[in-house]
């Protein structure tokens, strides 16, 4: 797996930063773009885009240089924003099927790695592309961080990596990376257990909430933010409903790649439910007025890592109703439900969206647990050390 893919660049690539206390850190996200940009916000993202955003903005408010490789979107190459420079890799509906796979994909994430003149490349999510970049890193002597960003990423079938080429690239990657950080300790045992690597526990950053609504003062009874495709599992969200005839449930997100044909059966299905209301895409920048909005957050998702809507929600002091409760935090620190069938949901749904006194004793929890675990300085410690020390 050593040779470089045709389209890349010959140039020479040996441009070192000036001092190691300034070293270059490029984020790698395809689909960034539409987070860190207010003006592409229309395309769909995902948890992960937010976190790498998030993250690429606090380094460079501390004088990192950083930089993000994204897909092209039809921005001018090197555009900056809140001092982030970016560098175009492909458009993704470029190129011809199976080709594509090497040119424009590959050759254009290898050129743009250059064009970045990076000293450590950090991505996230399982796939193909986190073995490219550790060739890359390997040839040119760069570093290379990865966090997981899913319990799929750790467990030896690889479930949401479709091909088996994707899926030896991604070991590969996964194995030769400098550091490898973790959403839970779940994630880090697995890992141990089923690959052999070690890895590190680091949080995730969210943007604090505006405004901290009351119960009286809440939209909405209970919203489901996700992105749809089988494994989110709306429709328990939509069998709830059906049960809760007295209780308004509103979903937001549009179709994952290949899932318009399930999006569509869940629309068709909500439209007969008049308790039920579909959102639709909508910009993450305009997102959060939902968590604010809402009496309760439900995830009935079947594979997760630490979803992103669960601090969205508790900063804005929102208990969560879900099936996936990372190492037992929701039921732990008591920031809302944690449930394992169908019953326990409707129970837990009915109970926080209609008990006042209830739901303001978990929406504190969930306040204080965000003010305690979740600062900016206590969520970058480990962030900072994988980038120092890589």
């Amino acid at each position: 797996m050593s040779a470089i893919p045709r389209g890349i660049s010959s140039e020479s690539y040996n441009e070192r930063p000036a001092s190691a206390s300034m070293q270059r850190i490029c984020f790698i996200g395809m689909t960034n773009l539409p987070v860190l940009a207010r003006e592409f916000n229309r395309h769909p993202i995902g948890g992960e885009q937010v976190q790498q955003t998030l993250l690429a903005k606090a380094f460079a408010r501390r004088g990192y240089p950083v930089s993000m490789i994204t897909a092209d979107y039809g921005q001018a190459e090197g555009a900056s924003w809140d001092s982030v420079r970016t560098h175009k890799a492909f458009a993704l509906a470029g190129g011809l099927p199976v080709l594509r796979f090497f040119h424009p994909r590959w050759s254009g994430l290898w050129n743009a790695m250059k064009r970045s003149r990076a000293e450590i490349f950090y991505t996230s999510c399982g796939g193909a592309i986190v073995g490219q970049i550790a060739m890359f890193c390997r040839r040119y002597g760069r570093r290379m961080v990865f966090r997981v960003a899913s319990d799929a990423d750790c467990e030896p079938e690889l479930p949401l990596i479709k091909y088996w080429r994707d899926k030896k690239l991604y070991e590969y990657g996964l194995r030769r990376a400098d550091c490898v950080l973790v959403q839970s300790e779940h994630q880090r045992n697995l890992l141990q257990r089923n690959y052999g690597v070690k890895s590190v526990v680091a949080g995730m950053l969210v943007e604090s909430g505006l405004a901290l609504r009351e119960f009286d003062d809440r939209m909405f009874s209970a919203i489901w933010i996700n992105n749809f495709r089988t494994l989110k599992r709306a429709d328990r969200l939509l069998d709830a409903a059906h049960s809760l005839a007295d209780i308004d449930f509103h979903l937001v997100g549009g179709a994952a790649p290949g899932f318009q044909a399930y999006f569509d059966e869940i629309c068709a299905q909500a439209r007969t439910q008049h308790n039920v209301r579909v959102h639709g895409q909508v910009p993450y920048h305009d997102v959060n007025e939902f968590y604010e909005q809402a009496r309760v957050y439900v995830n009935t998702s079947e594979i997760e890592g630490f979803p992103n809507s669960y601090l969205q929600a508790w900063v804005r002091g929102t208990p969560v109703v879900a099936y996936f409760d990372p190492d037992g935090l929701i039921a732990r620190e008591g920031l809302g439900v944690a449930v394992s069938n169908q019953t326990e949901l409707i129970d837990a749904i009915r109970s926080l969206t209609t008990d006042a006194a209830r739901w303001r004793e978990a929406s504190k929890r969930c306040r204080e647990f965000m003010k305690r675990r979740f600062s900016e300085e206590q969520v970058l410690e480990p962030y900072l050390a994988a980038f120092d020390h890589s």
